[in-house]
């Protein structure tokens, strides 16, 4: 199983209609209000949103941080970003196009935040090492996931982890050294089939 292999392309072809799917503004609108709760925003943050697609939840929080980072390794998404940047005018978001799971990169946030990116990360682990590097001292860190679910939710051909327990997440970003960690149900994906797919938000602080 590898995760981090699936569909960049099909990330890439849907980009453009992806920010028409009301659900995915639903779920960054649940999420972005989470975080709000579940964490001490503060406008001097430097944020990097790890896998950040179209930027949905980003933009909403665009008001919250003196500088984000969006960082995904789609190229067509980056794109939509790009043009989002310029439509909104908001000179402190910078769309990056980057593989952070294969690659490092140099630099230091406050807090970093992602939202139904981990369970496309086929090494949970390495991820979470790069985190903790590139956190400083008591920054934060937020995911939002599905909860450990039948593989439905994307369908039996795809290379995906079928959700996470989170107290288990939180096991291993202790061992790596976070702390304070907690979460919650902040959303929940309801499918016409009527299958409901709950999402956690987690937040630990290094």
């Amino acid at each position: 199983m590898n995760p981090g292999d699936y569909n960049q392309s099909e990330f890439d072809a849907r980009a453009r209609e992806w920010d028409k799917n009301k659900i995915h503004t639903d779920r960054s609108v649940a999420i972005a209000a989470a975080m709000k709760e579940m964490m001490p925003l503060k406008h001097s943050m430097k944020a990097l949103e790890y896998g950040a697609g179209t930027g949905i939840l980003s933009f909403l929080l665009k008001d919250e941080f003196d500088e984000i980072i969006l960082m995904d390794n789609s190229k067509e998404m980056i794109q939509v970003c790009q043009g989002k940047a310029r439509y909104f005018q908001t000179n402190h978001i910078t769309p990056l196009l980057f593989d952070l799971e294969h690659h490092d990169f140099d630099g230091k946030f406050d807090i970093i935040y992602n939202q139904m990116v981990l369970h496309h990360v086929s090494g949970i682990q390495g991820i979470f090492d790069k985190f903790y590097t590139l956190l400083n001292p008591g920054g934060y860190l937020a995911i939002a996931d599905l909860y450990t679910e039948d593989g439905s939710f994307h369908g039996p051909d795809a290379k995906v982890h079928l959700g996470f327990e989170p107290d288990l997440l939180i096991d291993r970003l202790k061992q790596k050294g976070f702390n304070n960690a907690t979460y919650k149900t902040c959303f929940t994906v309801k499918r016409d089939t009527g299958k409901e797919y709950p999402v956690f938000l987690l937040v630990a602080q290094k």
